[in-house]
């Protein structure tokens, strides 16, 4: 499952600050019918590490539901290992394809203590994990070095990079790690260089929303992102969340208050900035 476009969508909520199931259920249902390679549930963009376990196992159970036989992977992290373990048992229960962990902490962790999490959680499973480096929200940056020690252990068959500096890391790591392990690339702007300098896979923000979108990038390389510019620059001035939640809103796919408290959706100029993207983008 870790080849083409992953699609990443919200998980939006409702004005009570329950999830919006019947808005859940179209925006997966849209990446299906779109024809996604696969779906990236509860990650980053999917706000799991704002929700309970209760939330994430029926967000879980909901978008594998919705996808129509399209692979879902889901998010797994949290701060304590026994707690992640929980949310991995409920993925696998909801008939998740794969899990996906980043080294959620509070405290800073060392090299060892990451790899422990992944070598104790991949002892629990029974689909394939993918590996999120994600140093902009987690603070941890894997070395290559721990990069190629986690992807030798049994279960691990993904790696997903920020993107900046992905297409000349993608390189790198290709030779350190086991030729079964995917490397992806996250960071939409960076996607197209990536997959082509042979990243295997693009976990996506955009593609969660505008799933047609992300698959011309798949297909077309640079000119098809290079269109896309002024959602980029969006992004890289407000946040890809915050920008794709606001989106989703203006086009009536979420409702006004669509993220978890203390997040919120843009408004004013930022918000007027957005629709004149989308007009703009058609």
């Amino acid at each position: 499952m870790f080849t083409g476009l992953s699609a990443f969508p919200l998980t939006p909520l409702d004005d009570t600050g329950a999830i919006d199931e019947r808005a859940l259920q179209l925006l997966v249902t849209r990446l299906a019918e779109a024809g996604v390679h696969s779906i990236g549930a509860l990650g980053s963009t999917g706000s799991y590490a704002y929700l309970t376990r209760a939330e994430r196992a029926r967000v879980a159970r909901l978008a594998v539901g919705a996808a129509g036989g399209v692979p879902v992977m889901i998010g797994i992290g949290a701060v304590r290992t026994e707690h992640v373990i929980e949310h991995a048992h409920d993925a696998q229960q909801a008939g998740a394809a794969a899990v996906m962990l980043a080294p959620v902490s509070y405290q800073p962790l060392t090299d060892d203590e990451v790899y422990g999490l992944y070598a104790d959680v991949t002892a629990e499973l029974s689909v394939p994990l993918c590996v999120y480096d994600n140093p902009g929200t987690t603070r941890f940056a894997f070395s290559d070095a721990l990069h190629a020690r986690v992807a030798g252990l049994a279960g691990v068959a993904a790696i997903k990079l920020p993107g900046d500096g992905a297409a000349e890391r993608t390189g790198a790591l290709r030779p350190l790690v086991p030729a079964s392990v995917a490397i992806g690339v996250s960071g939409d702007q960076f996607a197209a260089g990536a997959l082509d300098a042979g990243a295997d896979v693009w976990f996506s923000v955009v593609g969660g929303l505008f799933p047609e979108l992300a698959l011309a990038i798949v297909r077309e390389g640079g000119p098809a992102s290079a269109r896309l510019e002024p959602l980029w620059a969006l992004f890289r001035r407000y946040g890809g969340l915050r920008v794709v939640a606001t989106a989703a809103s203006l086009l009536g796919l979420a409702g006004a208050r669509n993220l978890p408290r203390p997040l919120r959706l843009l408004d004013g100029d930022a918000r007027t900035e957005v629709e004149a993207v989308l007009r703009g983008l058609g």
